[in-house]
């Protein structure tokens, strides 16, 4: 998923995915959005939206939201409405995230990092943890009224727990463009909502 679209008003994030077997843990995954201002469009981001918690003046909503994936469909959608928000605010970063990799992840912290250094992709998420290839009918669109923007199967970062999906950026002129590009990140629900907006290296 990638490129790049202008000119965007308001868009719809959908997430879907199927629930695990009868018996084992549930897959839950989250869309979280963090917005940032102009004056530190990478550093700490001004607020995030996620389940729970909506944008102070509303434009960034999560409209309905599941724990498990059960259901037909969507389970969790996401809209933004890009053009109503406050002209402070030029950089949206919108991400996915699998609950259940939190407190793993944490506790191995150290042993995901020797990890990362020697191993492949899609290695480092530690044991027990689950990644994106083990929640099966993963995938997300992207689209603004009828147009289909981007759209990923989270193939490219099966190995992770974690992925930035969009990014929204607003221009001197205040049009907002989206760049699709999709980056995995082994970490938990916290660390991710930290650095998912930081200067790619």
């Amino acid at each position: 998923m990638s490129g790049v679209r202008k000119g965007l008003a308001k868009v719809e994030i959908a997430l879907r995915w199927d629930p695990s077997p009868a018996g084992t843990p549930a897959n839950d995954l989250d869309i979280l959005a963090a917005v940032y201002g102009a004056a530190d469009p990478h550093g700490e981001p001004v607020y995030l939206v996620h389940f729970g918690s909506r944008a102070p003046d509303g434009t960034i909503t999560l409209n309905r939201d599941s724990q498990t994936g059960q259901g037909f469909g969507f389970d969790e959608v996401m809209t933004l409405e890009l053009t109503r928000m406050s002209s402070e605010l030029v950089r949206v970063v919108v991400g996915v995230v699998i609950q259940d990799a939190d407190a793993d992840a944490d506790a191995d912290a150290d042993a995901d990092a020797d990890a990362d250094a020697g191993a492949g992709a899609g290695a480092g998420a530690g044991e027990g943890v689950k990644t994106f290839a083990d929640i099966p009918g993963t995938g997300l669109r992207i689209r603004e009224g009828y147009t289909d923007l981007a759209g990923t199967d989270f193939a490219a970062v099966a190995g992770a727990t974690a992925a930035t999906v969009a990014e929204f950026v607003r221009d001197a002129s205040g049009s907002w463009s989206l760049e699709g590009a999709v980056r995995g990140f082994e970490t938990g629900p916290e660390e991710f909502a930290r650095i998912m907006g930081a200067v790619r290296s």
